[in-house]
């Protein structure tokens, strides 16, 4: 059994209005959760790499664990690197075995991001993987991701169709509001849902039908699970994500993909913190780890049924 890619995964969701979950993965515990969720579900899944979980982890080990999890679940699983900072990482994750990166290029000028994602396309469509690239900026931190809110920019609908055009790109990341991080909001969360559905509506208008918008960002930043990491000696205070409503109604509309990190490291977090709370004399990491792989389970199904709405599509 194989990886799949995300074309065939999308062009279903885009037809059933739903997203397909793009969970960042660092640790065998972590795709044990999220693959025992999907599997519950009956979902499609794609499971992604950072450029931090690469050196974390290591490139070989990362898919070894995937390729575990697909022989075991029979799932369609995408293996993905988000955030790749530049042709050679793509480059290498696409020799290794993935079959989706995405190179981000939103901090370059507009025609240099251009060139380079055209660049990262190229190589990649040559070996049968495809591409996701970023439009705009998103605030907030998130591994080597840093921008603050002067620096954020929401993406031009004309620039996306240009984009889009000029790039070959199989997927885009906008900016419409969503953060990265656990701290995405000082006030109220809000979504720029007309700029989405004008950027849907330009591309349809070019002939660019169906076209994948991908969400980073896109944590809720669970609550129970920052309150077990508070009640148990953390201090994540004041943390905010986006409303489950807000990500479904995006679900609905051209967002096939949504990206959640965050959360999965609130909830291993907040479950490590409560076994060692309740058991302070443990040391074997099978209880607290096993716990954590259990709540991040939990955490995914919920995000299935309540905002991605992808149960059942491997049907």
């Amino acid at each position: 059994m194989a990886f799949v890619t995300t074309k065939e995964m999308f062009a279903k969701a885009y037809e059933g209005k739903y997203s397909i979950g793009a969970f960042n993965i660092n640790n065998m515990e972590i795709i044990q959760g999220i693959v025992a969720a999907c599997k519950k579900q009956n979902s499609a899944v794609i499971l992604q790499v950072s450029k931090s979980a690469l050196k974390y982890a290591h490139p070989l080990y990362l898919v070894k664990m995937v390729e575990a999890a697909v022989e075991e679940t029979g799932l369609d699983i995408a293996l993905h690197l988000d955030h790749g900072p530049d042709f050679e990482t793509c480059k290498a994750c696409i020799e290794a075995g993935f079959t989706s990166v995405m190179f981000d290029g939103s901090h370059y000028d507009y025609e240099e991001n251009v060139a380079k994602t055209k660049e990262v396309v190229e190589y990649a469509h040559a070996h049968g993987v495809v591409v996701e690239a970023e439009l705009g900026k998103l605030a907030g931190v998130e591994d080597d991701v840093n921008v603050d809110a002067a620096n954020a920019t929401y993406t031009d609908p004309d620039q996306a169709v240009d984009f889009v055009k000029r790039t070959g790109v199989d997927s885009l990341a906008i900016a419409i509001g969503t953060s990265h991080g656990a701290y995405k909001f000082k006030g109220e969360a809000k979504l720029d849902f007309a700029r989405l559905e004008k950027i849907t509506e330009k591309l349809e208008a070019e002939g660019i039908h169906n076209f994948p918008i991908v969400l980073h960002g896109a944590s809720a930043v669970d609550q129970d699970a920052v309150a077990m990491c508070n009640e148990n000696g953390g201090q994540i205070k004041g943390a905010k994500g986006m409303p489950l409503e807000m990500l479904r109604k995006a679900s609905s509309m051209a967002v096939c993909k949504i990206n959640m990190d965050t959360d999965i490291r609130l909830a291993m977090t907040a479950a490590i913190r409560k076994a060692f709370n309740d058991k302070p004399d443990a040391f074997d990491p099978r209880g607290y780890l096993g716990d954590a792989r259990n709540y991040i389970e939990a955490m995914v199904e919920k995000k299935i049924t309540e905002v991605l709405g992808s149960t059942d599509s491997m049907n």
